[in-house]
């Protein structure tokens, strides 16, 4: 029964207290090295979020994803200053992440793409390449977001709802091809009361073309929403 306390009491003075148990640790991991570390993965974080917020471009932009970016770099870092050139942590890591099972479904297919650009860094400076995360990070960063902009370029997607009388058809057909430079019927519904109709357009200036609906006799209503599907595919 005394067996555990007398091991735990020798090995807290022939391990723990001594000095060379100490200048183990020490000697490749300083607080200065890991408090660098942390800096710049918390500075790596915060530009990687920015470059998120920037380029987001979905209906509901969410800030916990943001932190979920800036705390995927600061854990990661760590963790490979820990492991290093020690091949049994690394074995070790390797299988505790292969139980690890995610069951938050990612909306976005550029949203796991930020995580595995926020893991890299992670990665890169826990290795203590700063020179190389520096440029990977400023790099892939404008990159984002000049393809950001100059996929805006092209004209912007939306859904036009409209409820209206028949004999306002023509009338509306005539609109579209003025306003849109793209336009696919997605659903009608003919009823006796009157119509209905979701079309795909693309257009330059959203509110035009709503006001120019309103206009015609027999609309009695428009509707333009965002669509994610900027291709028109």
């Amino acid at each position: 029964m005394n067996t555990v306390p007398a091991l735990l009491t020798s090995l807290s003075k022939s391990d723990i207290i001594s000095s060379d148990f100490w200048a183990s640790q020490f000697s490749s991991f300083t607080p200065a090295n890991v408090l660098l570390v942390l800096i710049s993965a918390l500075i790596t974080g915060i530009v990687i979020s920015l470059v998120y917020r920037i380029t987001y471009r979905g209906v509901l932009y969410s800030p916990q994803f943001s932190m979920v970016l800036i705390m995927l770099v600061l854990v990661t870092a760590p963790v490979v200053m820990a492991i290093g050139s020690n091949v049994a942590l690394s074995m070790g890591m390797v299988g505790a992440l292969s139980i690890v099972r995610f069951r938050t479904a990612i909306k976005e297919p550029l949203d796991t793409c930020y995580m595995f650009w926020a893991i890299t860094m992670g990665i890169l400076l826990g290795a203590k390449q700063y020179v190389i995360a520096l440029v990977v990070v400023v790099g892939i960063g404008i990159i984002l977001i000049l393809l950001s902009f100059v996929r805006f370029r092209h004209p912007n997607a939306y859904l036009l709802v409209l409820h209206y009388d028949l004999v306002a058809e023509p009338d509306i057909e005539s609109e579209l091809r003025r306003n849109a430079h793209f336009r696919r019927i997605r659903s009608k519904t003919v009823t006796r009361g009157g119509a209905e109709m979701t079309v795909e357009v693309q257009l330059n200036n959203r509110s035009d073309i709503v006001r120019n609906m309103l206009a015609i006799a027999g609309v009695h209503d428009a509707t333009l929403v965002a669509c994610q599907n900027e291709t028109g595919a």
